[in-house]
């Protein structure tokens, strides 16, 4: 019995210096790979949400037209006259969506996306969901 004890204990390996070496090697690698990828990802989604919020409230001053008509003041629709019809969105201090009734294009201020700057100047849905630009820019020019 005892010998049997003995030989399984000598049969025994651990990994060695280099093979751990070797995987540490491996996973710096993946590492180095992934990081920027995930960074990226993290700015990508940021220009989403402001995006996302630029549709809203576009969409808003659609149900406002549908609702109230074109407003008197002309053929612009300011953030207090939306108030009711959105919330939630972080644009800019000031925005506004001109209309004719049918076509709706929206104007903002800069509006911070991560490490980028988006301004909305009459830009449409069409032209926001087709934008695919980087770094700081204007949507709709």
């Amino acid at each position: 019995m005892m010998q049997l004890v003995k030989k399984h204990i000598k049969n025994e390996k651990g990994l060695t210096l280099i093979e751990l070496l070797a995987v540490i090697v491996i996973l710096g690698i993946i590492a180095a790979i992934a990081i920027p990828s995930i960074g990226s990802i993290i700015q990508k989604s940021k220009e989403d949400a402001v995006k996302a919020d630029a549709i809203t409230v576009l969409n808003a001053a659609k149900n406002y037209v549908a609702a109230n008509g074109i407003p008197a003041s002309g053929d612009t629709i300011d953030q207090t006259e939306l108030a009711s019809y959105v919330s939630g969105v972080k644009l800019s201090d000031t925005y506004s969506v001109a209309t004719d009734g049918t076509n709706f294009a929206l104007t903002t201020g800069a509006v911070t996306a991560g490490k980028n700057t988006l301004t909305f100047e009459d830009a449409t849905i069409t032209e926001i969901n087709a934008d695919k630009g980087k770094d700081t820019r204007t949507i709709g020019e």
